[in-house]
């Protein structure tokens, strides 16, 4: 099964909220399945963005799971960690552009193809993917401060000194299991590529 496969067999099975069918919609009209998930860094390649976010709801689903047993749904809605793992970085829907650059391979310059940034959307990162989410589904209050706050330290808001993602940590343990499951997805089970 490949990754857009795998990605609509989970949605279509765990994603039951009223508004799901038009976001599924949505998510099919947009390039979420063709864009990388990063220009230079994890998965960036066409069809990346898609396989980062399989990557890390497994990874969201495995250390909630190791965190508390077999308890684990006593504390997170599998749909919850469907919504936080899936659709963490829809942000990047409509972000990424192929383009194509020259590159020296033996000495000769070669028209490569590649990919360049270009936001239709300047919302900010974790922020956008709540409010394209919260455009079809209802997000609870712990899956939106998960979702927005999943870029944890490297969050241009973090680094300019905003404390609120101490506090959104500290309330809402999903953020933090969000944001380490993001953490090895992208540095543990997806191989770093520069073009």
């Amino acid at each position: 099964m490949d990754k857009k496969e795998e990605f609509l067999e989970l949605f279509d099975r765990l994603i039951v909220r009223e508004g799901c069918g038009e976001l599924r919609k949505y998510l099919l009209k947009s390039d979420f399945f063709d864009a990388p998930a990063s220009i230079r860094y994890h998965c960036a390649f066409a069809g990346g963005l898609c396989e980062h976010s399989v990557n890390t709801y497994k990874r969201l689903l495995k250390n909630i799971q190791n965190e508390y047993g077999e308890t684990w749904d006593q504390h997170f809605k599998h749909e919850t960690v469907a919504i936080c793992g899936l659709l963490h970085d829809l942000c990047k829907i409509g972000y990424y552009k192929q383009d194509f650059r020259n590159v020296k391979e033996n000495g000769e310059w070669v028209r490569k193809p590649c990919f360049t940034r270009e936001e239709e959307l300047p919302f900010g990162h974790g922020e956008k993917s709540v409010y394209i989410i919260n455009s079809f589904i209802r997000l609870t209050r712990e899956e939106a401060m998960a979702i927005n706050w999943h870029m944890g330290g490297f969050d241009y808001r973090a680094k300019g000194g905003d404390s609120s993602i101490s506090d959104a940590y500290r309330l809402y343990p999903l953020a933090v299991f969000l944001h380490v499951s993001d953490l090895e997805a992208t540095y543990i089970d997806e191989k770093r590529h520069i073009q």
